[in-house]
């Protein structure tokens, strides 16, 4: 029932400001922000048109992971959640999103995750997207998402009231096992709905209170829209994204800044192409991770010993110092 989780970092030395308000919020829903990126879609058109000539088949959808990918890893204090009031780091860059297994109404769909590092490029993101989708489209696709949810309705009603509290408990208390996480589509780093593929407008979605989605994108369908370029109006062809995040572990400027960072990616796609050294990127506003944790309170238990020693020393030299003023006095005497 420590700090400890399976699929983040406590922060433990991050501003007071930023510390009181998951208090002060201590629900996502109270803390949910939202905010509209619209991206002309010339720089990826352009850009999905050259690599097409180079052999390589990348979608809208593979534009947008990659884009959001390399802001988490170049950004890594949106890479966080609050749980039961305190704010952490993810171990990773994760990513939810739903999969229809046919596109009919009638159809089921699923959920699924997709993990990174974070320097990935974009064929390597298309690949590991493609992959898990081929995985789980189809009739008979079944993943541990479907067998967990099938298991669990199965109960009757009260049942799933008492399991889905007791696994909130559990999750508040850090006690909730690495499997469940792993399986559980709400435990993310941000989750994304790709509205484009059924033909809809981009939405604000809310972040789920269970878990630890943080930030959700609602991508729609490109537009034909009047555009303002050196000062005339034309028509041109523009990308909106819906994002809703959680406001306890950033202030404004740092969100607006990585709005702005995900807009400069989808115009200039060719930036996609080559990894980013994760070295060159740090949190702001409190990072500490295990192998940091250790060596602190190491050197906190030697500053203890030093200080100890020194007071020792101290002591010491005062009583010699007043023994040898007995000795002169009685001298004297």
């Amino acid at each position: 029932m420590g700090k400890k989780r399976p699929d983040g970092v406590y922060i433990d030395n991050i501003n007071p400001y930023t510390k009181i308000m998951p208090h002060i919020m201590p629900h996502r829903y109270d803390a949910m922000n939202w905010c509209k990126v619209e991206v002309s879609c010339d720089g990826i058109d352009r850009f999905i048109a050259e690599q097409h000539k180079l052999g390589k088949r990348y979608s809208y959808y593979n534009v947008v992971m990659a884009a959001l990918v390399r802001t988490f890893a170049m950004r890594p204090s949106l890479n966080r959640f609050v749980m039961n009031r305190k704010i952490y780091q993810h171990n990773d860059i994760t990513a939810s999103f739903a999969v229809k297994k046919i596109l009919k109404d009638n159809s089921e769909d699923t959920t699924v995750k997709v993990h990174f590092k974070g320097d990935e490029t974009i064929d390597e993101v298309s690949k590991q997207m493609e992959e898990v989708i081929a995985a789980n489209t189809g009739v008979k696709a079944y993943n541990s998402v479907d067998d967990t949810a099938k298991m669990l309705t199965n109960a009757p009603h009260f049942m799933i009231k008492l399991v889905v509290k007791l696994l909130n408990w559990l999750d508040h208390h850090n006690m909730l096992p690495a499997s469940l996480i792993e399986t559980s589509p709400f435990h993310n780093s941000f989750f994304i709905t790709f509205m484009k593929s059924i033909h809809g407008d981009y939405l604000y979605h809310h972040c789920y209170d269970f878990g630890t989605t943080s930030m959700f994108i609602g991508m729609g369908r490109e537009k034909e829209t009047p555009v303002v370029e050196n000062g005339e109006v034309k028509v041109g062809k523009v990308l909106t994204l819906g994002v809703v995040c959680d406001e306890r572990f950033c202030d404004g400027l740092y969100y607006v800044n990585s709005m702005r960072l995900i807009k400069k990616l989808l115009m200039n796609p060719e930036q996609l192409l080559e990894p980013i050294d994760l070295a060159q990127y740090s949190s702001v506003n409190g990072i500490a991770k295990e192998g940091d944790k250790k060596r602190k309170l190491k050197k906190n238990k030697k500053d203890k010993k030093n200080k100890k020693d020194a007071k020792n020393v101290a002591t010491d030299a005062e009583t010699e110092t007043q023994a040898a003023a007995t000795t002169v006095i009685k001298d004297e005497e």
